[in-house]
């Protein structure tokens, strides 16, 4: 009832009074059971084209183009990769495909791989052992980040020295044609009696 009362016009006039059931009863008529008048406050409206003031023009930015899909194929999400080297081809892949100057950017763990492309693969070398996220990025013609995958995760491991050693220890055989077999470290070979 209250919310009537606010839409009122200004020059409307409210009164009330308390009916039979002691109930307060607003309403517009004023010779009803001695009705008193209520005191309302003035109106905050304000004209659409306040006298004086030119329409503003809005300047329309063209609005960011909407992909219905974009994605990291491969890696899988959480797979786990084996790589001496660690070395990573990440392919992407986008619906609708890629807008005229728009480019891809493929985040490591948050930081920028390389500059933005065209090109929907990505070969990364070097990634430290351990667990690390991937997501892409599309941008615009002015840098502007137009969608974006979540974080992604994926394991790398890489195989060292010293487990390359564990998982097949150097024999006498195959010194001299394994790096990772030192001469230094070659066992005595076995004396003959004769």
């Amino acid at each position: 009832m209250v919310a009537c009362l606010i839409s009122l016009p200004a020059t409307a006039e409210v009164f009330t009074y308390i009916d039979a059931q002691g109930n307060r009863v607003f309403t517009d008529q004023p010779g009803t059971r001695n009705a008193k008048r209520v005191p309302l406050a003035t109106s905050n409206r304000m004209s659409a084209n306040p006298s004086g003031a030119a329409p503003m023009t809005a300047t329309k930015a063209k609005p960011l183009f909407h992909y219905d899909m974009l994605r990291v194929l491969v890696p899988d999400p959480d797979a786990t990769i084996r790589s001496t080297a660690g070395e990573l081809i990440v392919s992407v892949t986008s619906e609708p495909g890629l807008q005229q100057g728009h480019r891809y950017r493929l985040l490591l763990d948050g930081q920028p791989t390389a500059e933005p492309g065209p090109s929907p693969v990505f070969a990364l070398s070097n990634i430290d052992r351990g667990s690390h996220h991937l997501s892409v990025e599309i941008l615009d013609e002015q840098g502007r980040t137009v969608e974006r995958t979540a974080n992604q995760p994926f394991h790398m491991q890489r195989i060292s020295l010293a487990q390359k050693r564990q998982v097949k220890p150097c024999v006498l055989t195959d010194y001299g044609q394994r790096p990772e077999c030192p001469l230094k470290d070659k066992p005595e070979e076995e004396k003959s009696f004769f």
